[in-house]
């Protein structure tokens, strides 16, 4: 039987909860421990798939193809660990299994209630989390925050596993935020202790506290927090907010969070090894020579949007001892004229995924703009997409060519809907996910990128490149350098005759790790450094204005 760690947060969420369980993770993992991580969803949606990016984020898919929340992300870049379906459940899940079973009759005529039933799948699911590996730890965070409505059903069901698995078997991390009071330079506590209250008052005692907070915290402080909300003095950990996420585990390594946590479950752990790790967030701090790309998006100011893109160019441009500089550029106001002065500064574009018309033809501005100055450019999903639309009009000439998803009449529809989409009503769950074989082409940026034949890559689409433009597309220097194993469907496409234009269908930045970079988002940054350095070499100023051809 595993042991189980429960993350719950208060007082305000998006405190970081997620960054805080994939981190203890990291710790676990570090001790030589098997950890599974994952996350409990208060909200009734069955999962994020059709929730826009603004109510949510980032949806992160599992290599099973599951739509997940973007924390998933994190827990697998901190642990280095694929998850899967079983790792994500919602409320909409947790009722649609009940009430599937009542309806078969699978309860015999009970009376259906939150207590047992309820409860009961929720255990079920968690009882799930990496059956098949055996993992020492289950790492289980509980989204929203101590008070929510929503919330009740789960903080019981994991009140409920103290007893089931043994109070020995069982940890409470509880995720709190310490306010600011500028006018008086305080501290302060007092929220803290009320949603230690509110959880204690169903049940459940942490036995470890950590504080979040942007100002620095005195051991006052915490020794407060440990005498008002009954915990040991070591188990309050205060978190002081960083640039660098990836800095989190060795804040909680360095407070001891870490051996507190093998002494209370009594785990067979080895001797920490975190130096890999250190050097890589020493190797962070001390990079100096800045690397500017730009991301072409219509969510850009939401950032979670592209997080795992985000850390993918990151995780590329340490590599490569580059310091990454983002310059986020909204795809609708390319269109307007405006944000082409930030292009000029860049040494790479990238454009990431995306549904629905908003900023679709400032995205394919963007990929003419790097395809005619020779911009490094990578295209994930629909940032492929648009360039194969570019690609049509101004390379072969077709003047009102596009996808069928932003526009059904289209006379050249070089991007249209899967076949086997055509008769599918619901949205949710019903698109191309999940891991899938591409076959790599000799001789071409892809192939060179990963260096071996063939590759498995993570998908979330429904829309694909139109084969019969293909013949034409070659034979007017585009190639196809990754294809599906029956060479079908069009994974990746590239221009011949550019330093690095590379576009895929699939979405390489699920797969990237802090030390370990994808090689496509490597290959990419490697392209734009060339760039950089040829720039810089002809004395070309970093301001200089340049004109997309009209």
């Amino acid at each position: 039987m595993p042991k189980y760690i429960f993350c719950t947060g208060g007082v305000v969420s998006s405190v970081g909860k997620g960054v805080t369980a994939a981190a203890i993770g990291r710790l676990l993992k570090a001790r030589g421990l098997k950890v599974a991580i994952q996350k409990l969803d208060p909200y009734l949606n069955v999962d994020p798939g059709t929730m826009s990016p603004y109510q949510h984020g980032e949806v992160f898919v599992t290599v099973d193809g599951a739509e997940t929340d973007l924390d998933l992300g994190h827990y697998e870049r901190f642990t280095d660990e694929n998850l899967d379906r079983t790792c994500n459940v919602t409320t909409g899940q947790i009722y649609a299994e009940v009430i599937s079973k009542e309806r078969r009759g699978d309860y015999l005529g009970g009376t259906i209630q939150v207590i047992p039933h309820i409860t009961n799948e929720i255990k079920r699911r968690i009882a799930l989390v990496g059956k098949q590996d055996e993992p020492d730890v289950v790492i289980v965070e509980v989204g929203g925050t101590v008070g929510d409505i929503e919330g009740q059903p789960f903080l019981e069901a994991i009140r409920q596993m103290r007893t089931d698995v043994g109070r020995d078997n069982t940890l409470y991390v509880h995720v709190t935020f310490l306010p600011y009071i500028g006018a008086t330079g305080e501290l302060k506590t007092k929220p803290t202790q009320h949603s230690v209250r509110e959880l204690r008052g169903i049940g459940i005692q942490p036995q470890v506290i950590i504080a979040r907070t942007d100002h620095p915290v005195s051991r006052d402080i915490t020794n407060k927090i440990a005498l008002f909300c009954d915990v040991e003095p070591q188990a309050v950990i205060p978190l002081k907010t960083t640039d660098n996420i990836y800095q989190v585990p060795l804040e909680l390594e360095d407070a001891g969070l870490g051996n507190f946590i093998v002494r209370q479950l009594g785990l067979n752990a080895s001797e920490p090894d975190l130096n890999e790790w250190r050097d890589l967030v020493r190797q962070m701090r001390q990079i100096e020579r800045p690397l500017r790309v730009a991301l072409i998006g219509k969510y850009v100011e939401l950032r979670d949007a592209y997080i795992s893109v985000k850390e993918a160019l990151s995780h590329a441009a340490v590599a490569q001892d580059r310091r990454l500089e983002i310059e986020w550029v909204y795809s609708g106001d390319l269109e307007k004229g405006k944000g082409w002065d930030m292009l000029d500064t860049v040494d790479g574009i990238v454009v990431p995924g995306g549904f629905g018309y908003r900023g679709i033809e400032g995205k394919v501005l963007a990929a003419r703009y790097a395809r005619t100055h020779d911009v490094p450019y990578l295209g994930l999903c629909l940032g492929m997409q648009v360039m194969c639309i570019e690609f049509a009009r101004h390379i072969l000439g077709l003047e009102d060519a596009n996808s069928t998803e932003f526009d059904t009449a289209t006379a050249h529809p070089v991007i249209d809907l899967m076949p086997d989409q055509h008769n599918v009503a619901d949205l949710g769950g019903t698109m191309r996910l999940g891991l899938y074989t591409c076959v790599l082409q000799p001789g071409t940026h892809a192939a060179e990128a990963y260096g071996i034949p063939s590759v498995d890559e993570r998908h979330r689409h429904r829309f694909e490149f139109n084969n019969a433009y293909r013949a034409s597309f070659e034979q007017h220097g585009a190639r196809f350098s990754g294809l599906s194993p029956d060479g079908r469907l069009v994974e990746i496409m590239e221009v011949s005759d550019h330093p690095f234009m590379v576009g895929s269908q699939f979405h390489p930045e699920f797969q990237s790790r802090p030390n370990r970079p994808h090689p496509l988002f490597s290959a990419f940054i490697q392209a734009a450094i060339a760039r950089q350095a040829g720039r810089q070499q002809a004395g070309v100023p970093v301001d200089e204005a340049q004109e997309v051809d009209a």
